[in-house]
């Protein structure tokens, strides 16, 4: 076991939408801070594995911190787009009601709203939905003017990013085992055999978080992981321009099956919800793929003929009260009742990508409550644009490969990525090279035909420029190699 002398001030465990939040507002004091994350980058579970929605906050009961947290959260994101430069597009949504009944759940969901201080919203019949959005079906609808939508694990890389510009450390592969206390120390023992020392420890470990916090003392937390399966299309730009939703179950469980346009222009269909027992199972299942189709003639029939290119599932963690009623619990932010210095986050499902913002600012007041937080001087909000080759003018694009000739050669076709961008990719500030964080910070692999063309040009880039041996090549951790050894010299 490695004993790691130093002693952090904060050792943040889980580098998903949420730690990495906490770690770039901490990173605005005077404090050594570190990240640790058990897979190979940020944004690699439930921060890439959702709709990329920011809610407006009409969903969540009056009071509530996910209510709070909702619209406080959506507040700072046009601030931090401009700081970050990740992209974020006003996308409006229509709430849709299929008959009289569902119509009394809108009017519930408008004045819920209303009381959440929820702007931007209207209730309109199917005359006025088929004159917004010719192709979607629909009696009634809530009409929210100041939803969004981002690409949530680029959000989660420019905040990891920003953070370790700022002097954050960022530990992967390495699973927290152990937490120890002693003498207001915390030991934290991870599975590479490593001992990181803090004065805190926030617990920000997304579906493991009862896990975590089960290792300092006994918690009454238990997760119930919920599988959401979707569907993303090809490209679409025409069909409908907004999120389409439907009036979700009334227990809570889910927002039901949606149908969200993409910063990219491809659509998602989904989540389905399956509560299962494996924390890490993100496999997709024949008959959940089958009633997504299904919802597609329901609301939006022409949607049916758009190819789809590929499927995937998240896992949101759902907290139960563990009351009677077994209605779904709110969020925990709270510094743990028999431990001093551990904070946990516990349950931060949706809306937890909008609510992060403000999450990250309740955790500062937690710490401010205990201790004084000197500000940096030095902090540095701000964080280079990466370049886009395929939406810049042609100009633009001319005077990029006139400066650098790599920006002519096109190693992704389908979405339009250059060698140059590659190489950027590579070199991000994280030091992270699987393939799965390529693709999540340039595109590559995620246009029709998914990598089969870009893949062993990727592969080719790795080896001859950066070094790295065929076996070394991964797709998003050790145990998922492309290559094993060679068949013939």
């Amino acid at each position: 076991m490695k004993n790691k002398n130093k002693v952090y001030d904060f050792i943040i465990i889980g580098a998903g939408v949420i730690g990495c939040n906490i770690a770039r507002e901490l990173a605005k004091y005077n404090v050594d801070i570190l990240v640790i994350e058990k897979e190979d980058d940020v944004a690699s579970e439930i921060s890439k594995g959702n709709s990329g929605v920011l809610h407006a906050g009409f969903y969540q009961p009056q009071n509530t911190l996910k209510a709070k947290t909702n619209v406080r959260g959506l507040s700072c994101f046009k601030k931090l787009s401009e700081e970050l430069n990740f992209e974020m597009r006003i996308n409006e949504k229509l709430v849709i009601a299929m008959n009289d009944e569902e119509q009394k759940h809108l009017e519930h969901l408008y004045e819920q709203g209303k009381k959440n201080g929820v702007k931007g919203l209207r209730l309109i019949c199917e005359q006025e939905i088929k004159r917004i959005e010719p192709n979607v079906n629909g009696k009634y609808a809530l009409h929210s003017y100041n939803s969004a939508i981002i690409e949530p694990y680029k959000f989660t890389i420019a905040l990891a990013e920003n953070a370790c510009q700022n002097g954050v450390k960022f530990l992967f592969n390495e699973a927290v085992i152990g937490i120890d206390k002693l003498d207001s120390i915390f030991r934290v023992r991870t599975s590479n055999n490593n001992i990181h020392s803090s004065r805190w420890v926030i617990n920000c470990a997304g579906m493991y978080s009862d896990d975590v916090s089960e290792l300092v003392a006994d918690t009454e937390y238990k997760i119930h992981p919920c599988k959401g399966e979707y569907y993303i299309t090809d490209k679409v730009e025409d069909l409908f321009q907004r999120m389409i939703y439907p009036v979700p179950p009334t227990n809570g469980s889910s927002l039901g099956i949606h149908f969200t346009p993409t910063i990219e222009h491809n659509v998602l269909i989904g989540p389905s919800a399956e509560y299962i027992d494996e924390k890490s199972d993100t496999s997709n299942t024949a008959n959940a793929m089958k009633n997504l189709k299904t919802e597609i003639y329901k609301y939006i029939p022409k949607l049916a003929n758009v190819d789809f290119i590929r499927n995937y599932a998240g896992i949101r963690p759902k907290l139960i009260s563990g009351k009677d009623d077994k209605k779904f619990a709110d969020f925990v932010i709270e510094e743990n009742k028999k431990v001093d210095h551990f904070i946990d986050l516990i349950g931060i499902e949706s809306p937890g990508l909008t609510s992060a913002p403000a999450i990250a600012e309740i955790v500062i007041d937690i710490i401010g409550n205990k201790e004084d937080l000197e500000y940096n001087k030095t902090f540095n909000p701000h964080r280079e644009k990466s370049i886009r080759f395929a939406t810049l003018p042609l100009d633009e694009q001319a005077k990029l490969i006139e400066q650098n000739e790599e920006y002519g050669i096109i190693v992704c076709r389908c979405e339009t990525v250059t060698q140059a961008e590659i190489i950027n990719t590579i070199e991000n500030p994280l030091g992270v090279r699987s393939l799965d964080a390529i693709k999540r910070r340039c595109r590559s692999m995620m246009g029709r035909c998914q990598g089969g063309f870009c893949t062993p040009r990727i592969v080719e880039i790795l080896i001859d420029r950066y070094g790295l041996k065929p076996e070394e090549i991964y797709k998003n951790n050790k145990e998922s190699n492309l290559f094993y050894g060679l068949i013939k010299d």
